[in-house]
């Protein structure tokens, strides 16, 4: 894949730019764009330089024809980004979401750069396979199922995207259409179904902040738990919590970043 990544020259637009002091960069989920930070920017930027960054395929972003959308080619995206805005020195890199996965990877390869690392929600997946207890295993192995009808079912799966953006409490928070399709299904097979994370993380030596939503339906316990293991990592509930950051949990962020 590195060998693919230097195709695609255009970077990622810094969709937002804020703020000075220590660098936070923030990175959406799929389906999303930088506005999932609406209510976080407000209070780390009186402190911080903060760019929040629309993924490749995403928002304001370049879809490159033949980009696969693996988590490689969104890291190499990032960094590309990174260049383009001539950034010196370490920052603090937050994701959400799939925009997790991608933070991860990168502060994996890129070990000179991420100071702190956020992660948000993150849908850290294993192979029902690779889980001992059964209802765990059932469990995982549904997200699989359901990812897997999404991809196959484009009609469905647009409505029922349009719909939930109709009642989000973030205007314009989830987009599914037929302009991001192949970035949202190529990104959801292999991005988020076929990710390394766990490895990725193994590798990370940076402190490691874990923020999820008890009643986060994207959450597989299993994959969570582990990752509260690792040594780096410090892990925060926010009870009542679901998927999308809310005014409750950007604070708990904002605390995160320091």
């Amino acid at each position: 894949m590195a060998a693919r990544s230097v195709r695609f020259q255009t970077p990622a637009p810094c969709s937002s730019d804020t703020g000075t002091g220590p660098l936070v960069v923030l990175l959406h989920g799929i389906a999303s764009s930088w506005v999932t930070f609406e209510n976080v920017i407000p209070l780390i930027k009186p402190n911080h330089r903060v760019i929040a960054l629309d993924l490749l395929g995403f928002g304001a972003s370049p879809a490159p024809d033949d980009a696969d959308y693996t988590v490689a080619e969104h890291a190499a995206a990032i960094a590309r980004t990174i260049r383009a805005l001539r950034i010196r020195g370490r920052f603090v890199l937050v994701g959400h979401s799939m925009g997790a996965i991608i933070a991860s990877r990168y502060a994996a390869t890129h070990r000179s750069q991420v100071e702190r690392l956020v992660l948000i929600s993150p849908p850290i997946y294993l192979t029902p396979t690779e889980i001992g207890r059964e209802p765990d295993r059932t469990a995982m192995g549904l997200y699989f199922v359901i990812y897997e009808f999404l991809r196959q079912n484009k009609e469905f799966t647009i409505r029922a995207a349009t719909q939930l953006a109709q009642i989000s409490p973030i205007k314009n928070l989830l987009e599914v259409s037929e302009r991001n399709w192949r970035a949202f299904a190529l990104s959801l097979q292999r991005s988020i179904e076929s990710q390394t994370t766990l490895s990725d993380l193994a590798s990370v030596r940076v402190p490691v902040e874990l923020i999820y939503g008890t009643l986060d339906p994207f959450l597989a316990l299993a994959g969570i738990q582990i990752v509260e293991q690792f040594r780096q990592v410090t892990a925060h509930r926010v009870s009542g919590g679901d998927h999308v950051i809310r005014p409750r949990m950007a604070r708990v962020v904002a605390t995160a970043i320091g």
